[in-house]
């Protein structure tokens, strides 16, 4: 009995490990680029609608995917297949650097979503299968959550600081070869789980009629996620020029980036904490409108207030992610928890593509400031869609 709880206990510890570092890394590279995209702009010439075609095209590429790397997870296995994905896009970002055109860095940015898309679903799946109890499996992609958060705060920070020291090409380079260091660990780190899943078949979207009856409250979710989603990214992308505007270089855009990213992690455990005390809904709500207000007084105030307003926003606009993410289990059946996951980051994923595109077309055409207030505007519509889930969730 002993032996059977140890070596459960080693999956449950390999299965977030892996799942947790998959997360570090993608989130990482994925967030990098909004440092990319002030000086994409300046060297290739760039509107602020083709910017935020440029995010597009990563993040359409890594929503669109998503299910159909459910399918192909059950032809070689979802641990070898996020090996894969992590290599692939490790090896795009290296390859950022030796883009002579706009047109060579988009087909990287492409290669870079594919790899990016096995992630989200097969990682939370690993995850949610390893821990069977509601409660384990919460505090478990709380910390997967977490993982990404840090990625997404280490990582455009040192590529902001490798910039400044030396070129954006340099700092491509050395985010390549840390993501291929990262793919060496899970696969050293991973083999427990590799023999576990290799005759395992993945059943996310084997079961298409059968998640319709998940209701209301799930596909409710799925919308307050896609707003939650084109709010960040859509902002991200041009916050550095928002800063920009006011004067600020790549490190003080760094800066800002790096405590927007240090506060959504911070976000979590405030999040966690105001979702015990008031409830998830009430938690939600409450977050949607400092977002709001928080992307408003970026616009209203000097740009040293902005750097401290940044740790804030931070909190405000990533919080609310875990516990989205963590409440998909809990509206579905069990044996549709693997599309499920799959639908909800194609959704939420997909809206936060397309958002950076709209919204750069909307900066062309009546300025940037304007296009932040649209932003902030939107956000506010999560809040009658909280209505369907009132009562079928924890806390």
């Amino acid at each position: 009995m002993g032996k059977l709880l140890a070596a459960t206990r080693k999956i449950y510890r390999h299965a977030l490990l892996t799942g947790g570092l998959a997360h570090f890394i993608h989130d990482g590279f994925t967030d990098m680029l909004y440092v990319f995209f002030p000086i994409w702009q300046a060297q290739f010439s760039l509107s602020f609608a083709e910017i935020g075609f440029l995010k597009t095209l990563f993040s359409g590429t890594m929503a669109g995917f998503q299910v159909p790397s459910g399918y192909l997870a059950r032809r070689v296995g979802e641990i070898r297949l996020l090996l894969l994905g992590t290599v692939l896009t490790s090896i795009s970002v290296f390859l950022y650097g030796w883009a002579p055109v706009p047109l060579v860095l988009s087909c990287l940015l492409v290669a870079g979503g594919l790899g990016s898309s096995v992630q989200h679903p097969l990682s939370s799946s690993l995850i949610s299968n390893a821990y069977t109890d509601k409660e384990d499996r919460r505090a478990a992609l709380s910390i997967f959550n977490v993982a990404g958060d840090v990625g997404k705060l280490l990582l455009p920070a040192a590529v902001s600081l490798i910039i400044s020291w030396y070129s954006w090409q340099a700092a491509s380079q050395v985010m390549g070869v840390i993501g291929l260091g990262i793919a060496m660990i899970l696969f050293k780190k991973s083999k427990t789980l590799m023999a576990q899943h290799t005759q395992q078949k993945s059943v996310t979207c084997a079961n298409a009629a059968g998640l319709g009856k998940a209701g209301y409250g799930f596909w409710a979710l799925v919308m307050i996620g896609m707003i939650d989603s084109s709010t960040r990214m859509g902002f991200l992308t041009f916050f550095p020029f928002v800063l920009q505007e006011k004067g600020a270089g790549v490190t003080t855009i760094g800066l800002a980036l790096s405590l927007i990213f240090a506060g959504g992690a911070l976000g979590k455990f405030v999040c966690g904490l105001l979702a015990t005390k008031v409830g998830i809904i009430r938690s939600v709500i409450i977050t949607e409108i400092l977002t709001a207000l928080c992307i408003v007084g970026m616009l209203s105030f000097s740009l040293q207030i902005d750097i401290i307003l940044s740790l804030f926003l931070g909190v405000a606009l990533n919080g609310t992610s875990s516990v989205l993410y963590g409440s998909v289990p809990e509206l579905v059946a069990d044996e549709n928890r693997n599309q499920a996951f799959a639908v909800f980051y194609t959704a939420t994923i997909a809206s936060g593509a397309f958002s950076p595109w709209l919204y750069g077309a909307a900066s062309d055409l009546v300025g940037i400031s304007t296009a932040v207030i649209m932003v902030a505007s939107v956000v506010l519509l999560a809040i009658p869609l909280t209505i369907p889930i009132r009562g079928k969730l924890a806390g």
